[in-house]
């Protein structure tokens, strides 16, 4: 097993020591609890095989280059992704450019390509129901038959239910679509957050008497839009506020139609509650709690610093009802 997780951008940056693993492959996107399914199962054959376990994923995702900004909203960007991959336990992560080269190559020529002279697999562990290949022409069928030939084996994965129904990354995003925080939960195996770095901005929300730390979310698409409360904490492990490790606040995530025009970049905007200091530069790990309201354009700036101040009011008033129970 290899020592340390790696991440391999693209086939050009394979070298002889990654041939040979037991590996999957998958958009993986929120990394859920039926994906940690299946790199549970990858553990299992690659401690077997004794070899290094990879996860092949692609970037963009294969449905963003062919729908843009169509496209199902991603749970987590690209480093959340690989980050909670390496969580999850798995040794590599391979990302291929989803591009038209790759696009346009046969399912014949993918598995010799990548699977054959790239990674040189001796295991394969995917769904039944996996489509690859130009025009999707791959499925689980070629790949055990080629791999009789081309001397790897290949083995269906692990189908996860919670409730009845097939844990998946459409599930969750129908959950947050509907504020149900808690069956995102349960389906993701902790709570939904969405980390990355504090950017500066241009000081508004200072202005109508909120100011936020906010946060490129770098997607097309946010699958939350709308007024929250949230907690928020350093990922460094350092502490937000004197010695506490999380703050309550109250964040925006959306396109702040009031002050922005057509073609914004969703945006998240976190107003944390007793907090002064200094977080420009800075990764944070906000987590959502509970949906306050849909996100609105306001007629002016002052009815915009109004409506602010009353979800700060109430946020606080959510916060506080927690703490009585």
């Amino acid at each position: 097993m290899t020592e340390h997780r790696e991440l391999i951008r693209g086939l050009h940056n394979l070298r002889p020591h990654h041939r040979g693993c037991v590996a999957t492959i998958g958009s993986f996107d929120g990394v859920h609890l039926g994906h940690q399914a299946i790199i549970t199962q990858l553990r299992a054959r690659a401690a077997e095989y004794k070899l290094p376990s990879v996860a092949i994923v692609f970037e963009p995702q294969p449905h963003e280059y062919f729908s843009g900004e169509k496209a199902p909203a991603r749970l987590m960007r690209f480093k959340e992704k690989v980050l909670a991959l390496f969580d999850a336990g798995v040794d590599r992560v391979l990302c291929l450019q989803f591009n038209e080269r790759l696009r346009s190559l046969s399912a014949e020529a993918f598995i010799q390509q990548v699977l054959v002279d790239g990674l040189g697999v001796r295991h394969l562990v995917v769904g039944d129901d996996f489509r690859f290949g130009c025009d999707r022409s791959g499925d689980y069928t070629l790949l055990r038959k080629t791999g009789a030939d081309a001397g790897f084996s290949v083995e269906d994965t692990a189908t996860l239910e919670i409730a009845g129904e097939r844990v998946s990354s459409t599930r969750i995003r129908e959950a947050l679509q509907n504020a149900d925080f808690a069956l995102a939960e349960q389906l993701l195996g902790k709570p939904y957050r969405i980390t990355g770095l504090v950017a500066r901005g241009r000081a508004l929300g200072r202005q109508l008497g909120a100011p936020t730390a906010n946060v490129r979310l770098h997607r097309y698409r946010s699958p939350l839009v709308g007024v929250y409360t949230v907690t928020a904490k350093r990922t460094n492990g350092s502490p937000m506020a004197g010695s506490c490790m999380e703050v309550a606040g109250v964040a925006n995530v959306g396109f702040r139609p009031t002050v922005e025009g057509e073609g914004a970049k969703p945006l998240l905007e976190v107003h944390l509650f007793d907090f002064s200091g200094d977080l420009y530069g800075r990764e944070i790990a906000v987590t959502f709690c509970h949906k306050l309201r849909d996100e609105e354009k306001f007629e002016s700036l002052d009815i915009l610093k109004q409506k602010i101040a009353d979800d700060i009011e109430n946020a606080k008033t959510w916060f506080a009802s927690r703490k009585t129970r």
